[in-house]
């Protein structure tokens, strides 16, 4: 969830108790409208009609009544049983906004409950409607069609009842064969295995001997619910009032001149935070964890396993966990809550906002700025969220580009580089500096995303950019603690476990490449020696490009892999302080061309293995997830080879 529309893309089930009883509710995509322009409102709109939800709760925004009217207009044409919840009645109130909840309810035939949602109010009286809906009639419907559309209505469904082995109303199904929509009835057949023998030009010819045209028909359809919701709004006190103290916040947070240095600024005030507030709780975290190293070790031979095990567990799987749980912990525990209190702020729909001209520019959609955004906590996560983008060919140049900014995998040993070679030193200062380093590597990020998407949408994935309607919410205070916790728990710890089950099996496998020899080589240098002239080419070394490869199943683990690799101990230590990570990268011919080139590489490069799957399963398509693999790939290598030409 979050304080933008478009952010939910699939359901979501829950199990609440009422009066002794177990009640499942199903949390469905917000839609504007049962005629779905994404994935997300074709899941909606699928569920309600051909799964039969025993009720169904509308939530409206109270403070912009007449666009969840029109919404639940429609689905009272559908469902027999439902009820209106309208929400956020606190901010409605304060905008002057008062709503005859009992008169709107009359008019409707259905209750209509009054809710403010993040304080809980009301939360058990809506609970009790899902026990005894309403059953809205749509004959005494609010909604008036012309007297020749609503005739030929009243007759398509006497036609179509006997064809109707689901839960909805025919009122629902004459409309959608009145308006032609196709991909309804395609969705129809799909779940019943067979679409009513009723054609649409009949209906077509009766209403033209009657004057109307098929396009004036189709408009009234459409024009009479917003008619009606626009009605009720007047008649039941819901029209809208302007904020002033919003409108003048958006005025700086989306003016044409200031959007994108308030952008720049906000980056470099939360990148700061992360860094200033991170270093002394990883060093801090670091020290106690590789400390436990010892004791863990003298614990292990104790209970009598043998040395080769003890060095296994100790060496390679407890030692890479603690450098990725000491380098990503605190970063993440600071970044994450950040980041979600600018989603709670409703912040980010003004940065898609601010970015729409440039990805019209780009052929592509606004939309894409929400999914990057995503793509910070987690490049998966972004290629999921890219459902939200309408338009097939747009929805595949968000996916196939998301990884082009960095996840939180990557922050980390990006944070180490600029930190150790390009920001050096302690205290405010060198976090300013690191900061706004950082800044511009997400802006290079930004921009390669920019440019990828252009010469997408000019090659691979022709077509003219569409438009979308993007809801700006209004300013929230976020609630702080809830928020902390829920980022915490959600996103911090979860990509943390995440993180370490995948560096756990990978901290062993490479305690066996360092330890397992051949001819007196360990397989480690042996396959770093192979890899050796490409990792050259690129400014690199083997060792680097053989870390990037061992490290697809998560990018956290690309750093202890290279630092493994570069000791040939068969085991990491404690690397994980800046200080004797310098030493180390410097003893084995690190320069600052070296740090830019890892530096750009960490930047661009492959997805994870996750990302991929993810890839091909939003695809379907092995083709897709091979461009997805390989674009990235090749702006990195390119700039890694230009940096190593040019110096």
């Amino acid at each position: 969830t979050g304080n933008w529309t478009g952010k939910t893309v699939a359901g979501a089930e829950g199990i609440y108790r009422h009066g002794g009883e177990a009640v499942r509710v199903v949390d469905l995509p917000g839609t504007y409208s049962l005629t779905p322009a994404s994935p997300e409102e074709a899941v909606a709109r699928d569920y309600l009609a051909f799964h039969a939800p025993g009720s169904v709760v509308v939530v409206c925004d109270s403070t912009c009544l007449a666009r969840g009217l029109t919404l639940a207009l429609e689905v009272l044409e559908l469902c027999p049983a439902a009820a209106l919840c309208l929400n956020l009645t606190d901010e409605a109130n304060k905008r002057g906004i008062h709503i005859n909840a009992p008169a709107l309810a009359r008019a409707l035939g259905v209750p209509v409950v009054q809710t403010s949602a993040r304080k809980g109010k009301s939360a058990r009286t809506l609970g009790r409607l899902l026990h005894r809906p309403g059953n809205g009639n749509a004959a005494h419907s609010p909604v008036r069609y012309l007297p020749a559309v609503e005739e030929e209505l009243n007759r398509l469904e006497e036609l179509l009842r006997p064809y109707n082995p689901t839960a909805m109303r025919e009122r629902f199904l004459a409309v959608k064969l009145l308006q032609g929509d196709e991909e309804f009835w395609q969705a129809f057949e799909a779940h019943t295995g067979a679409r009513p023998p009723v054609e649409r030009a009949q209906s077509l010819q009766a209403l033209a001997l009657r004057g109307v045209s098929e396009a004036e028909a189709v408009k009234n359809l459409w024009q009479a619910k917003a008619a009606a919701a626009a009605a009720l709004c007047r008649r039941c006190g819901g029209s809208p009032t302007l904020s002033r103290r919003q409108n003048a916040i958006d005025r700086l947070l989306t003016g044409r001149y200031t959007s994108l240095p308030f952008l720049l600024l906000l980056l470099l005030v939360v990148f700061w935070l992360t860094i200033y507030g991170a270093q002394g709780p990883s060093a801090l975290l670091s020290r106690g964890l590789f400390a436990l190293a010892p004791p863990l070790t003298r614990l292990l031979r104790g209970a009598g396993l043998p040395g080769a095990v003890v060095s296994l567990l100790t060496q390679g799987v407890y030692r890479t966990l603690a450098w990725v749980v000491s380098v990503m912990l605190p970063p993440m525990a600071i970044f994450f809550p950040l980041f979600t209190l600018l989603e709670d702020l409703g912040y980010l729909p003004r940065v898609a906002f601010n970015l729409d001209a440039c990805f019209q520019k780009c052929r592509s959609c606004g939309r894409q700025a929400l999914t990057m955004c995503m793509g910070f906590g987690c490049n998966a996560a972004g290629v999921v969220g890219c459902r939200i983008i309408h338009s097939r060919r747009e929805r595949l140049i968000a996916i196939l580009t998301n990884s082009l900014v960095p996840c939180n995998g990557r922050f980390p040993t990006i944070l180490a580089l600029l930190t150790l070679f390009f920001a050096a030193g302690s205290g405010p200062l060198a976090s300013l500096l690191g900061a706004a380093e950082l800044t511009a590597v997400v802006a290079l990020g930004v921009c390669m995303t920019f440019l990828c998407s252009y010469a997408l949408s000019k090659t691979l994935l022709r077509g003219e950019p569409s438009f979308y309607s993007l809801e700006l919410p209004p300013y929230r205070l976020p609630r702080v603690g809830q928020v902390v916790v829920r980022s915490v728990l959600d996103r911090t710890l979860f990509v943390l476990g995440r993180s370490a089950a995948v560096a756990a099996p990978a901290g062993g496998l490479l305690w066996l490449l360092a330890n397992l020899r051949v001819e007196g080589r360990t397989l480690l240098s042996l396959f770093a020696a192979l890899l050796d002239p490409a990792g050259r080419f690129l400014g690199l070394d083997g060792v680097i490009l053989l870390a990037f490869i061992l490290g697809m199943p998560a990018n956290e683990i690309v750093a202890p892999i290279m630092l493994m690799g570069y000791m040939q101990q068969g085991a990491l230590s404690d690397t994980a302080t800046l200080e004797n990570m310098r030493s180390l990268l410097l003893a084995m011919g690190w320069r600052k061309e070296t740090a830019l080139c890892m530096l750009l590489f960490m930047l661009f490069h492959w997805p994870c293995a996750t990302t991929l799957l993810t890839v091909y399963k939003e695809t379907k398509s092995l083709r897709y997830t091979l461009v997805a693999f390989a674009l990235p790939t090749a702006v990195g290598a390119a700039l890694c080879a230009t940096v190593r030409f040019l110096l």
